[in-house]
């Protein structure tokens, strides 16, 4: 479930401290930590930065996309080039499902027969998909994925970051589903997977990435905008984070409680 924090300050004093090589996890990199802290202070000024909306083929509600849009601007305020670009995606969220529900199956499967009541609509899901999947979709979804490598590393050829919504919606109520067309779009192929089109292409390629809040809905209700830097470059991710914060503050706001 993770940490949560507060602040950037927080939120990097966290990875700093998990940070590190772990012969257990075949994804971890046996190199020295960066010294994360550092960043937080570091100017922005100069920073050419992306604004996408919708990576070219997400559907947003419109006070999300509105909050986004005025918060990117923030950045020109800051001293930053910031320009309508992006990537332009078909929905990555089928070659992102691939992985996620093989892991699960692959990792979580015994759940099925040891512990099926308990589990979440989506974790019976994603192991029910993953025990289905075949080598040769997983083979696609690693082909479909150096693709999408391939259009963010063009965005970065340009720009030090790539800005957008974190969520295409805000919170939906507990225990329903999150919506399936948002704004006339449908970005997921799977029910209740609609809410997430900016965060399945990021966590396929393994960028860093941050949210931060920068608004709230006519119901109060938090909004992200999401900060993506190239690969390694955590520091910019940071640096960019806490800049933001600075020029908007929010760890004295509060949405309002029923």
């Amino acid at each position: 479930q993770g940490p949560m924090s507060r602040t950037v300050r927080d939120s990097v004093i966290l990875l700093q401290a998990l940070s590190g090589y772990d012969p257990r996890d075949s994804g971890s990199l046996n190199e020295p930590v960066p010294d994360f802290m550092a960043a937080l202070d570091r100017d922005v000024k100069g920073l050419r930065i992306a604004w996408s909306p919708d990576y070219g083929y997400a559907g947003v509600e419109p006070q999300v996309s509105e909050a986004c849009s005025n918060a990117a601007k923030v950045f020109e305020e800051l001293g930053c080039v910031v320009e309508d670009a992006g990537p332009s995606l078909e929905s990555p969220f089928e070659t992102w499902w691939v992985f996620f529900a093989s892991h699960a199956y692959a990792t979580q499967g015994h759940l099925l027969d040891d512990a099926a009541d308990p589990l979440t609509w989506y974790g019976r899901m994603a192991i029910e998909d993953g025990a289905r999947y075949t080598a040769a979709d997983y083979a696609r979804a690693l082909g479909e994925r150096d693709r999408m490598v391939n259009q963010f590393a063009d965005v970065f050829e340009s720009y030090d970051l790539i800005l957008s919504p974190t969520m295409a919606t805000t919170a939906f109520p507990v225990r329903e589903y999150p919506p399936e067309v948002i704004n006339g779009r449908q970005n997921a192929n799977r029910k209740g997977w609609s809410t997430l089109p900016f965060t399945h292409p990021i966590n396929t390629i393994g960028h860093p990435a941050a949210s931060v809040p920068c608004g709230f809905d006519s119901d109060g209700l938090p909004i992200g905008l999401h900060i993506v830097g190239r690969k390694g470059d955590e520091a910019t991710v940071i640096a960019a984070s806490a800049a933001f914060e600075r020029a908007r503050p929010w760890d004295d706001r509060r949405p309002p409680v029923s």
